[in-house]
């Protein structure tokens, strides 16, 4: 009777342990997971912001050109694709988007030293910088945070808690393809 007792507690606490393995397993992917959410969400909210600075951008630049309007349209059409992205991949190819359209927008700016002289001009591109910034450490974060759940999932014991739970791999957010090329402009 004593050995069956100490057999079954034994049982009972290897049972426990691997049970405890399992729920810290698991909690430990799911607080990974939560993190590349947040930071997919920081991305979206210096996104957003760089977005509202785009109509005043254009609207300032707009009041001192007439005949930019090709320029004009490529930012207008770069932006609401940002707007209608959902999905990483879809983001970072309008990021890419936006960024060269941008980038051709301030070409035009600097054919015009008046508009650079001009306070809201300077202010909103002070601003823009700003917000580069954070867009570029949020994907940092993000892609640091993404590392480390796909890590997770790919290394035991994580990979038998990810194919157990459904776990999938997260996307970086990565640079689309002639991002790092600076546009020509011609006028």
């Amino acid at each position: 009777m004593k050995n069956s007792n100490v057999t079954l507690f034994v049982i009972l606490g290897i049972i426990f342990v691997f049970v405890l393995g399992v729920i810290g397993g698991y909690n430990s992917l799911i607080s990974k997971q939560t993190a590349v959410e947040e930071q997919y969400a920081n991305i979206d909210t210096q996104l957003q912001r760089r977005n509202d600075l785009i109509p005043n951008l254009v609207n300032t630049v707009k009041g001192y050109t007439d005949h930019e309007s090709e320029v004009f349209q490529q930012v207008t059409e770069a932006r609401e694709k940002m707007m209608a992205a959902n999905s990483v991949a879809e983001k970072s190819e309008a990021d890419a988007e936006v960024t060269s359209a941008l980038n051709k927008l301030i070409a035009v700016a600097e054919n015009y030293p008046e508009l650079k002289s001009d306070t809201v001009y300077v202010s909103l591109m002070d601003e823009l910088a700003g917000t580069e910034n954070r867009i570029s450490y949020a994907r940092q974060e993000y892609n640091a945070s993404v590392a480390s759940y796909n890590k997770s999932i790919r290394a035991f014991p994580g990979v038998m808690y990810a194919n157990i739970f459904g776990f999938e791999k997260a996307e970086l957010f990565e640079a689309s393809e002639g991002s790092d090329v600076v546009p020509s402009v011609e006028f």
